[in-house]
Protein backbone atom coordinates (compact mmCIF):
# COMPACT_ATOMS: atom_id res chain seq x y z
CA UNK A 1 0.00 0.00 0.00
CA UNK A 2 1.15 3.97 -0.46
CA UNK A 3 0.55 6.40 2.71
CA UNK A 4 0.74 9.87 2.75
CA UNK A 5 -0.36 12.56 5.28
CA UNK A 6 -2.21 15.60 4.84
CA UNK A 7 -3.82 18.71 6.39
CA UNK A 8 -8.06 18.68 5.81
CA UNK A 9 -10.12 20.76 7.85
CA UNK A 10 -7.16 22.08 9.72
CA UNK A 11 -5.75 19.01 11.20
CA UNK A 12 -3.30 16.21 9.70
CA UNK A 13 -4.64 13.29 8.69
CA UNK A 14 -3.70 10.06 6.91
CA UNK A 15 -4.37 8.49 3.59
CA UNK A 16 -3.89 4.95 2.65
CA UNK A 17 -4.39 4.14 -1.25
CA UNK A 18 -3.85 0.75 -2.92
CA UNK A 19 -2.83 2.62 -6.06
CA UNK A 20 -2.85 6.49 -6.94
CA UNK A 21 -6.51 6.33 -7.56
CA UNK A 22 -7.79 4.93 -4.53
CA UNK A 23 -7.01 6.91 -1.69
CA UNK A 24 -8.84 7.07 1.47
CA UNK A 25 -8.89 8.94 4.97
CA UNK A 26 -8.31 6.56 7.10
CA UNK A 27 -8.89 6.59 11.38
CA UNK A 28 -7.38 5.26 14.55
CA UNK A 29 -3.88 6.14 14.11
CA UNK A 30 -2.61 9.03 15.59
CA UNK A 31 0.19 10.11 12.84
CA UNK A 32 2.56 7.53 10.75
CA UNK A 33 4.81 6.83 13.36
CA UNK A 34 1.82 5.18 14.71
CA UNK A 35 0.63 3.35 11.55
CA UNK A 36 4.33 2.11 11.28
CA UNK A 37 3.63 0.35 14.54
CA UNK A 38 0.52 -0.98 13.79
CA UNK A 39 -0.11 -4.47 12.36
CA UNK A 40 -0.88 -5.02 8.61
CA UNK A 41 -4.27 -6.52 9.34
CA UNK A 42 -5.20 -3.17 11.23
CA UNK A 43 -3.96 -1.01 8.71
CA UNK A 44 -6.13 -2.99 5.91
CA UNK A 45 -8.99 -2.81 8.21
CA UNK A 46 -8.63 0.64 8.66
CA UNK A 47 -8.28 1.14 4.59
CA UNK A 48 -11.67 -0.87 3.87
CA UNK A 49 -13.48 1.89 6.31
CA UNK A 50 -12.09 4.70 4.96
CA UNK A 51 -13.76 7.26 3.73
CA UNK A 52 -12.95 8.05 -0.34
CA UNK A 53 -10.26 11.58 0.05
CA UNK A 54 -12.06 14.34 -1.45
CA UNK A 55 -10.83 16.20 -4.46
CA UNK A 56 -10.49 19.43 -2.92
CA UNK A 57 -9.98 21.04 0.36
CA UNK A 58 -6.65 19.53 1.32
CA UNK A 59 -3.22 19.91 0.91
CA UNK A 60 -0.26 17.60 1.11
CA UNK A 61 2.25 17.32 4.19
CA UNK A 62 5.32 15.13 4.21
CA UNK A 63 4.63 11.99 4.94
CA UNK A 64 6.65 12.09 8.07
CA UNK A 65 6.23 15.65 8.97
CA UNK A 66 8.95 15.64 11.40
CA UNK A 67 11.03 12.21 10.90
CA UNK A 68 13.54 10.83 12.95
CA UNK A 69 17.43 11.21 12.26
CA UNK A 70 17.82 12.24 8.28
CA UNK A 71 21.13 10.26 7.18
CA UNK A 72 22.11 11.24 3.98
CA UNK A 73 24.69 9.89 1.44
CA UNK A 74 27.14 11.75 -0.77
CA UNK A 75 28.62 10.24 -4.52
CA UNK A 76 26.64 7.38 -4.35
CA UNK A 77 25.97 7.41 -8.26
CA UNK A 78 28.67 6.45 -10.85
CA UNK A 79 27.20 8.91 -13.51
CA UNK A 80 27.21 11.54 -10.92
CA UNK A 81 30.98 11.04 -9.89
CA UNK A 82 31.91 11.17 -13.56
CA UNK A 83 29.92 14.35 -14.49
CA UNK A 84 31.99 15.76 -10.96
CA UNK A 85 35.70 14.75 -12.22
CA UNK A 86 35.72 12.94 -8.63
CA UNK A 87 36.71 9.29 -7.90
CA UNK A 88 34.37 6.67 -6.39
CA UNK A 89 34.13 6.48 -2.60
CA UNK A 90 35.74 3.66 -1.16
CA UNK A 91 33.32 3.89 1.44
CA UNK A 92 30.25 5.91 1.75
CA UNK A 93 29.94 9.15 2.45
CA UNK A 94 27.74 10.46 5.43
CA UNK A 95 26.51 13.42 6.23
CA UNK A 96 23.20 14.50 7.90
CA UNK A 97 20.08 16.61 7.59
CA UNK A 98 18.19 18.48 10.07
CA UNK A 99 14.54 17.57 10.29
CA UNK A 100 13.54 20.56 10.63
CA UNK A 101 14.11 21.15 6.77
CA UNK A 102 11.50 18.96 5.73
CA UNK A 103 8.65 20.17 3.83
CA UNK A 104 6.08 18.56 1.80
CA UNK A 105 5.05 18.66 -2.29
CA UNK A 106 3.46 21.79 -3.22
CA UNK A 107 5.26 23.17 -0.59
CA UNK A 108 7.78 26.16 -1.15
CA UNK A 109 11.38 26.52 -1.12
CA UNK A 110 12.83 29.50 0.20
CA UNK A 111 16.05 31.01 0.43
CA UNK A 112 17.62 34.48 1.46
CA UNK A 113 19.94 35.55 -1.26
CA UNK A 114 22.23 37.12 1.22
CA UNK A 115 22.70 33.29 2.76
CA UNK A 116 23.26 31.92 -0.63
CA UNK A 117 23.29 32.57 -3.75
CA UNK A 118 23.46 29.05 -5.37
CA UNK A 119 21.06 26.90 -4.94
CA UNK A 120 20.96 23.36 -6.50
CA UNK A 121 18.51 20.05 -6.67
CA UNK A 122 19.09 16.88 -5.99
CA UNK A 123 16.49 13.86 -6.82
CA UNK A 124 17.25 10.96 -4.65
CA UNK A 125 15.07 8.01 -3.23
CA UNK A 126 14.36 8.22 0.62
CA UNK A 127 14.64 5.14 2.19
CA UNK A 128 12.00 4.99 5.60
CA UNK A 129 13.54 2.37 8.33
CA UNK A 130 10.42 0.76 10.21
CA UNK A 131 12.20 -0.90 13.04
CA UNK A 132 15.26 -0.22 15.97
CA UNK A 133 18.05 -1.23 13.26
CA UNK A 134 21.56 -1.95 14.81
CA UNK A 135 24.73 -4.18 13.32
CA UNK A 136 22.11 -5.19 11.07
CA UNK A 137 23.77 -7.57 8.24
CA UNK A 138 23.13 -6.51 3.95
CA UNK A 139 21.59 -10.05 3.96
CA UNK A 140 18.59 -8.83 6.58
CA UNK A 141 19.01 -4.79 5.79
CA UNK A 142 15.96 -4.74 3.54
CA UNK A 143 13.53 -6.43 6.97
CA UNK A 144 13.99 -3.29 8.52
CA UNK A 145 12.51 -0.74 5.88
CA UNK A 146 9.28 -0.14 6.36
CA UNK A 147 8.72 1.96 2.47
CA UNK A 148 10.66 4.50 0.82
CA UNK A 149 9.29 7.97 -0.53
CA UNK A 150 10.65 10.86 -2.84
CA UNK A 151 13.13 13.24 -1.43
CA UNK A 152 14.75 16.14 -3.35
CA UNK A 153 18.07 16.86 -1.53
CA UNK A 154 18.00 20.89 -1.94
CA UNK A 155 21.70 22.40 -1.73
CA UNK A 156 23.77 26.06 -1.56
CA UNK A 157 26.51 25.33 -3.35
CA UNK A 158 28.46 28.28 -2.00
CA UNK A 159 27.78 27.39 1.42
CA UNK A 160 28.81 23.90 0.80
CA UNK A 161 32.32 24.59 -0.54
CA UNK A 162 32.83 27.63 1.69
CA UNK A 163 31.83 26.00 5.16
CA UNK A 164 34.05 23.15 4.95
CA UNK A 165 31.18 20.78 6.37
CA UNK A 166 27.42 20.79 5.08
CA UNK A 167 25.06 21.72 8.10
CA UNK A 168 24.30 24.64 6.61
CA UNK A 169 24.47 23.91 2.75
CA UNK A 170 22.37 20.46 3.58
CA UNK A 171 20.17 21.23 6.52
CA UNK A 172 18.51 25.10 6.19
CA UNK A 173 14.85 25.21 6.42
CA UNK A 174 12.47 23.87 3.52
CA UNK A 175 15.67 22.15 1.62
CA UNK A 176 14.47 18.69 2.07
CA UNK A 177 11.12 18.21 0.16
CA UNK A 178 9.69 14.79 0.64
CA UNK A 179 6.59 12.66 -0.71
CA UNK A 180 4.08 12.96 -1.25
CA UNK A 181 3.26 8.90 -0.80
CA UNK A 182 4.72 6.45 1.31
CA UNK A 183 5.25 3.42 -0.76
CA UNK A 184 5.37 0.11 1.39
CA UNK A 185 8.26 -1.70 1.02
CA UNK A 186 6.56 -4.73 -0.39
CA UNK A 187 5.34 -3.11 -3.67
CA UNK A 188 9.33 -2.54 -4.04
CA UNK A 189 10.95 -5.47 -4.51
CA UNK A 190 13.96 -4.18 -5.94
CA UNK A 191 15.19 -0.66 -4.70
CA UNK A 192 18.06 -1.17 -7.40
CA UNK A 193 15.87 -0.98 -10.51
CA UNK A 194 13.89 2.20 -10.56
CA UNK A 195 14.24 4.93 -12.79
CA UNK A 196 14.94 8.78 -11.02
CA UNK A 197 14.40 12.15 -12.47
CA UNK A 198 14.17 15.73 -12.21
CA UNK A 199 13.01 18.40 -13.99
CA UNK A 200 13.32 22.09 -13.77
CA UNK A 201 10.69 24.40 -15.35
CA UNK A 202 9.68 21.07 -17.70
CA UNK A 203 13.09 20.67 -18.64
CA UNK A 204 14.99 17.72 -17.98
CA UNK A 205 17.75 18.14 -15.91
CA UNK A 206 18.19 14.32 -14.26
CA UNK A 207 17.47 10.78 -15.88
CA UNK A 208 19.41 8.10 -14.29
CA UNK A 209 18.11 4.53 -12.63
CA UNK A 210 18.98 3.60 -9.16
CA UNK A 211 20.99 0.67 -10.40
CA UNK A 212 23.51 3.08 -10.97
CA UNK A 213 24.18 3.30 -7.23
CA UNK A 214 27.56 2.60 -6.08
CA UNK A 215 26.65 1.33 -2.50
CA UNK A 216 23.13 -0.19 -2.65
CA UNK A 217 20.10 0.40 0.12
CA UNK A 218 20.78 -3.06 1.61
CA UNK A 219 24.82 -2.11 1.97
CA UNK A 220 23.82 1.91 3.43
CA UNK A 221 21.15 0.38 6.09
CA UNK A 222 24.56 -2.11 7.24
CA UNK A 223 26.92 0.34 7.00
CA UNK A 224 25.10 3.04 9.35
CA UNK A 225 23.80 0.85 11.08
CA UNK A 226 27.35 -0.10 12.43
CA UNK A 227 27.59 3.44 13.72
CA UNK A 228 24.06 4.43 14.67
CA UNK A 229 20.91 2.86 16.10
CA UNK A 230 18.16 3.43 13.23
CA UNK A 231 15.18 3.85 15.04
CA UNK A 232 11.48 3.72 12.96
CA UNK A 233 10.85 6.64 11.01
CA UNK A 234 14.72 7.44 10.62
CA UNK A 235 15.17 8.21 6.72
CA UNK A 236 18.19 6.95 4.69
CA UNK A 237 18.55 10.01 1.63
CA UNK A 238 20.29 7.50 -1.03
CA UNK A 239 22.20 9.99 -2.61
CA UNK A 240 21.66 11.63 -6.32
CA UNK A 241 22.39 10.94 -10.11
CA UNK A 242 24.20 12.63 -12.70
CA UNK A 243 22.47 16.18 -13.76
CA UNK A 244 22.99 18.33 -11.19
CA UNK A 245 23.15 22.08 -11.91
CA UNK A 246 26.34 23.12 -10.23
CA UNK A 247 28.02 20.55 -12.74
CA UNK A 248 26.80 21.70 -15.79
CA UNK A 249 29.04 24.43 -18.36
CA UNK A 250 27.86 26.79 -17.06
CA UNK A 251 26.22 25.98 -13.63
CA UNK A 252 22.46 25.96 -14.08
CA UNK A 253 21.23 26.88 -10.51
CA UNK A 254 17.87 26.96 -8.98
CA UNK A 255 16.43 30.66 -9.41
CA UNK A 256 13.01 32.26 -7.79
CA UNK A 257 9.79 30.90 -9.01
CA UNK A 258 11.57 27.77 -10.38
CA UNK A 259 9.19 24.67 -10.66
CA UNK A 260 11.52 21.19 -9.48
CA UNK A 261 10.03 17.55 -9.83
CA UNK A 262 11.07 14.78 -9.07
CA UNK A 263 9.97 11.58 -10.14
CA UNK A 264 10.65 7.62 -8.92
CA UNK A 265 9.02 4.92 -10.56
CA UNK A 266 6.69 3.07 -8.47
CA UNK A 267 6.58 5.98 -5.66
CA UNK A 268 5.38 9.22 -7.57
CA UNK A 269 6.24 12.62 -8.44
CA UNK A 270 7.33 15.89 -5.93
CA UNK A 271 6.78 19.22 -7.41
CA UNK A 272 7.97 22.70 -5.64
CA UNK A 273 8.28 25.82 -6.85
CA UNK A 274 10.99 27.96 -5.65
CA UNK A 275 11.51 31.13 -3.97
CA UNK A 276 14.29 33.65 -3.42
CA UNK A 277 13.56 36.51 -0.61
CA UNK A 278 15.31 38.31 2.08
CA UNK A 279 14.53 37.26 5.32
CA UNK A 280 13.29 39.83 7.87
CA UNK A 281 14.64 39.87 11.18
CA UNK A 282 12.52 40.35 13.94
Amino acid sequence: MRFATILYEGVPRLVAAANERSPRLIEGFADMFALMDAQRTAVEAAYAAGKPLPETGWRWLPPLPRPGKIIAIGLNYADHCRETGQQPPEKPLIFAKLNSSVIGNGDVIEWDPSITSSVDYEAELAVVIGKQTRLVSEANALAHVFGYTIANDVTARDLQKGDGQWTRAKGMDTFCPLGPWLVSADEIPDPQDLNIRCTVNGELRQNSNTREMIFSVRTLISYVSRMFTLYRGDIILTGTPAGVGIAMQPPRLLSDKARVTVEIEKLGRLENVCRALTFRVR
